[in-house]
C-alpha cells in the first residue's frame, strides 16, 4: 500500500473515532508498527493529528453544517456581499465547504463565472443557474458537513487552476495562522490553496481566535481576509506583516 493511501486511511479512522492506536492501525493497514509510527510522525508534522503514547488523537469536532449555517447570518451575509464584489465576470473561483462560503454562492447567480466546489450546499444553490459553469469535485460524502472529501477531491484539484479561492476556517490565531478542527478537511483545503492564484479567507468575528488544533496555512499563503468586525491589533499586525489585505465587510476600503 502506498504511503498516501495509508495516510488517508489513518485520517479516516481518526475522523470516525477521534483516537487510534499504533497496534490497531498496524492491523488495519497490514503495515509494521514502525511504518505506522513514521506515518503518524509525518501527519503530525503536517499538522493533521497529535501523537500520543501508543497512537494519535484529534479533538474538537465542529458543529454540523445545518447548525453552523444558522449562526451569525447577518455577518456572514455582509462578508459574502463584499467577497462577491471581488469576483470579475469570466473568472474561475473555488468555493470550499464553509457556511459563509455558501452565503457567497447565493450572491453569484447570473454571473458568467466558473465555480469549482466540494460544498454540496453550493452545488445545490448554483445547479439551476445556467449562467454559472459548475464543477463538483469528487470524493467521499461527509453528510454532517455537506461536503465531498478525500484523495479523490485532492486529485481533482491537481487538475484545476482558478483565479480565486474563497475559504472558511474555524479560527485565526494571533500569529495569523488559519486553523481547522477537522483533520480530514485540511488536505483538500491545502490543495485548493495550491490551485488558486489568489486566496481569500472569509472569517466572521467569532473566528478570532475561534477554535482549531490543525493548521490549514500560514498567513503568507493568504491574499485577503474579509471579516465583519475589527480584528484585534496583534492578529491584524501579523496579517499585514505577511502582506495580507484585511477588508471590513461593511466598508468599501480596508479596515
Amino acid at each position: 500500500m502506498l504511503a498516501e493511501q495509508r495516510h488517508q486511511l489513518i485520517l479516516r479512522a481518526l475522523r470516525s473515532g477521534g483516537t487510534v492506536t499504533v497496534t490497531d492501525l498496524s492491523d488495519r493497514l497490514g503495515a509494521s508498527a514502525a511504518t505506522v509510527r513514521r506515518d503518524l510522525l509525518k501527519l503530525e508534522g503536517d499538522g493533521l493529528l497529535t501523537r500520543v503514547h501508543g497512537g494519535a488523537v484529534v479533538e474538537d469536532e465542529p458543529a454540523p453544517f445545518a447548525e453552523a449555517a444558522e449562526a451569525r447570518v447577518p455577518g456572514k451575509d455582509a462578508i459574502a456581499a463584499r467577497a462577491a464584489a471581488m469576483i470579475e465576470d469570466g473568472q474561475s473561483v473555488i468555493l470550499d465547504s464553509g457556511t459563509t462560503v455558501h452565503r457567497l454562492a447565493r450572491r453569484l447567480h447570473g454571473r458568467r463565472i466558473t465555480v469549482v466546489t466540494n460544498n454540496l450546499a453550493v452545488y445545490e444553490e448554483l445547479l439551476p443557474d445556467d449562467s454559472v459553469d459548475l464543477m463538483l469535485l469528487g470524493g467521499m460524502v461527509i453528510r454532517a458537513s455537506r461536503m465531498l472529501d478525500g484523495f479523490m477531491a485532492e486529485d481533482n484539484l491537481r487538475q484545476v487552476h482558478a483565479d480565486w479561492l474563497f475559504m472558511g476556517a474555524c479560527g485565526v490565531r494571533a500569529g495569523g495562522q488559519v486553523m481547522d478542527t477537522t483533520v480530514a478537511e485540511v488536505p483538500a483545503r491545502r490543495a485548493m490553496i495550491a490551485a488558486a492564484d489568489k486566496v481569500a479567507l472569509l472569517a466572521d468575528g467569532s473566528k478570532f481566535p475561534g477554535t482549531g488544533m490543525v493548521k490549514i496555512c500560514d498567513p503568507e499563503e493568504l491574499d485577503v481576509v474579509v471579516t465583519d468586525t475589527p480584528t484585534d491589533a496583534t492578529t491584524r499586525a501579523a496579517l499585514e506583516d505577511a502582506g495580507v489585505r484585511v477588508v471590513r465587510a461593511s466598508e468599501s476600503e480596508d479596515a
